[in-house]
């Protein structure tokens, strides 16, 4: 199992000593041309989670590859992801066949982002004209707001997706004392604790359906959740929003895992995969 970062919860430029506790680094979503992202504020908390109507920010990718990634290959010791947006299937492509082989270990695909327009083609027509232009791993972010989600897994593994990420955020909003927006966009992307049941469901769900890895993210805050989600099915765990707040958090997550591991009977984390589905196997059998 990989602990990563979700995509967008960590700047490896300016905290590399934190990217360096994990196993792979996901950069900021890149899209061909330069984006200021919305206008602020853009970030607002919540009881339970945040909120964040960035609006993939980002400096574009010209100078991504020219500058950006160079510096993370340089700085950080670890396999780096490259999250890839676009508003277009075309400009997914272009930006997936710009990717050295020799400098990127996997690429995400931001199908799902609640904060800008998407592309009109469906996700599985932007996997396929991905999976066209590279030879790179492909992993499929998708949006948990899909009313069949296992549908669309299904369609991107149809189209030569190699993996999964589950979930981005889910849109939402919230209100100031003068039950005005705190956001200047209204909406955005929420994400912490409360996304963590949504997460699990999807990846259970998704796991049934797919023979595909799955990245799993979406409230993760400790071991335990590591486990379970491992449990319903995730080959590899992302931190997210945690990241925020507590720059130690891959270290503590494992230390975590470890006794959470032995408090649950398993000696290895592989050894839990797929552990919740075994009581709805036997149903199934029994039906």
């Amino acid at each position: 199992m990989l602990l990563l970062n979700a995509s967008g919860c960590l700047d490896a430029l300016t905290a590399p000593d934190v990217a360096r506790q994990l196993d792979a680094f996901v950069t900021k979503t890149v899209t061909p041309e330069p984006r200021g992202g919305n206008q602020p504020p853009r970030i607002a908390e919540t009881d339970f989670g945040m909120l964040n109507a960035i609006g993939l920010a980002n400096p574009g990718r010209e100078r991504f590859l020219s500058r950006n990634l160079p510096e993370l290959t340089a700085i950080l010791e670890l396999p780096i992801w490259v999250s890839v947006g676009g508003f277009s299937a075309v400009e997914y492509a272009e930006t997936c066949a710009a990717l050295p082989d020799d400098a990127v270990a996997a690429i995400e695909l931001n199908l799902s982002c609640p904060n800008v327009d998407a592309a009109p083609e469906s996700a599985a027509e932007i996997v396929a004209a991905c999976r066209a232009a590279t030879q790179l791993p492909l992993f499929a972010k998708l949006s948990p707001a899909a009313w069949d989600v296992t549908e669309v897994a299904r369609a991107v593994e149809a189209a030569g997706a190699d993996g999964l990420s589950l979930v981005n955020t889910i849109r939402g909003a919230v209100l100031d004392a003068d039950l005005r927006p705190r956001l200047a966009n209204v909406t955005g992307g929420y994400s912490g604790t409360a996304l963590k049941p949504i997460a699990l469901a999807v990846i259970f769900a998704c796991k049934r359906a797919t023979d595909l890895p799955i990245v799993g993210m979406g409230g993760v805050q400790s071991g335990r959740d590591v486990l379970e989600f491992v449990a319903c099915g995730a080959t590899h765990v992302a931190l997210g929003t945690t990241l925020f707040s507590d720059p130690d958090a891959p270290r503590r997550v494992r230390s975590e895992l470890r006794t959470a591991l032995d408090e649950a009977g398993f000696e290895r984390v592989e050894d839990a995969f797929c552990a919740a589905h075994e009581p709805v196997a036997a149903m199934d059998n029994h039906a």
